[in-house]
């Protein structure tokens, strides 16, 4: 079962997203948000029993700002992939996304092959940017400086851990490989996103995929 939820302002561009959706998943539960509040009460308080494998979410939505709506739903549900479905296509804009804890980002002129090819990709557990952002980030190996030194810090249990998040692993299945319990993995990645310097496990897998590590 899919679960997503699409967070976006305009109906039409909720449909084709639903589509897109329909089109690739025969068992699929799609939600819907047309503001940032609605947003956040599906992915708050009473509504954590969603299960959400994504949240599509368009950067310019009534009640967000830039980049605000994307950090306000990475912090209400940190486990959640959040790709972005802009107009916006500029290169910065796309690079920032990630920084601020995306894990793609789809322009909404791609045609609906291009999309389930983003979503899909996110999905496995990778990173998703179109070409042109992907070949002028030129200042991800900048984003990367010093991190080997920081690898370094980390215990065994959070280096055994942080390798197989670099795969793209969830929480549920690295604690199933390591015979630990969920909320220690949990705890170790939060110990693993401040002795690396980052604000996302997706920036943390972008540095690990850098070094290879992965």
């Amino acid at each position: 079962m899919f679960s997503v939820l699409i967070a976006d302002d305009h109906p039409l561009f909720r449909a084709a997203l639903r589509q897109v959706i329909e089109s690739r998943f025969t068992d699929h539960r799609i939600y819907e948000a047309s503001t940032l509040d609605e947003a956040r009460a599906f992915v708050s308080g009473g509504n954590n029993d969603l299960d959400l494998d994504m949240i599509l979410l368009d950067l310019q939505m009534p009640g967000s700002e830039g980049f605000s709506g994307l950090v306000t739903l990475r912090n209400a549900a940190p486990e959640v992939p959040i790709v972005i479905v802009s107009a916006a296509t500029a290169v910065e804009t796309m690079r920032d996304s990630i920084t601020y804890g995306a894990a793609g980002f789809i322009p909404k002129s791609f045609c609906q092959e291009e999309m389930g090819e983003g979503i899909r990709r996110v999905l496995e557990g990778g990173v998703f940017l179109p070409c042109e952002a992907a070949e002028a980030d030129a200042g991800r190996a900048d984003f990367c400086g010093g991190m080997r030194d920081r690898i370094g810090a980390l215990t065994q249990g959070e280096l055994r851990v942080f390798e197989l998040l670099a795969r793209g692993k969830s929480n549920k299945i690295i604690a199933y490989e390591l015979g630990i319990k969920e909320s220690t993995v949990k705890a170790h990645i939060t110990a693993i996103l401040r002795k690396l310097r980052v604000h996302s496990r997706t920036q943390a897998v972008i540095a690990a995929r850098e070094l290879n590590l992965h």
